[in-house]
C-alpha cells in the first residue's frame, strides 16, 4: 500500500514538473508580437531588480506579490498573449502557471532579462 501511495506521489509530481515548460516560440516573433501590440511582456523579478532596469512596455508583477494574492492587476490584458520573464527562467515558470490557473493566456521565457535586452528588446531609459 505504500508502494502503491509513494508512486502516485512520484507520478503526480513528474506530471507537474513536466506541465511547466519554457515557450519555444522564437523570441525574432515574441518581439514583433510585443512591439505590434499584440502581446504583452510582464516581468516577474522583484521590485529592486525592475528599478535596476526592465523592458519598455513591460508590466512589472513580482512573483512574491503574485503568489501571496493569487490574482493579478486588473489591467493586464486576458485578449493577449503574456510573455513572463524574470532573471533566468525559473520564476517565469512559477508565474505563468499561476497565471494560466487564473485565465491567462501566459507563456514562460526562459532568457531572462539581461538575455533578452541581448536579442534586441527595448529598455526603458533610466531616469
Amino acid at each position: 500500500m505504500k508502494f502503491g501511495l509513494a508512486l502516485i506521489a512520484l507520478l503526480a509530481l513528474n506530471l507537474t514538473l513536466h506541465a511547466a515548460e519554457h515557450t519555444q516560440e522564437p523570441l525574432a516573433d515574441i518581439k514583433k508580437a510585443v512591439a505590434d501590440g499584440k502581446a504583452v511582456i510582464v516581468d516577474v523579478r522583484e521590485k529592486a531588480e525592475w528599478d535596476e532596469g526592465h523592458l519598455k512596455g513591460a508590466i512589472l508583477i513580482p512573483l512574491s506579490t503574485l503568489k501571496s494574492v493569487n490574482k493579478a492587476p486588473d489591467d493586464l490584458p486576458k485578449d493577449k498573449p503574456l510573455y513572463v520573464h524574470c532573471v533566468a527562467g525559473v520564476r517565469s515558470l512559477a508565474a505563468s502557471e499561476i497565471l494560466k490557473k487564473i485565465g491567462y493566456d501566459a507563456r514562460a521565457l526562459k532568457p531572462g532579462y539581461e538575455a533578452l535586452k541581448k536579442e534586441g528588446f527595448p529598455v526603458d531609459e533610466k531616469k
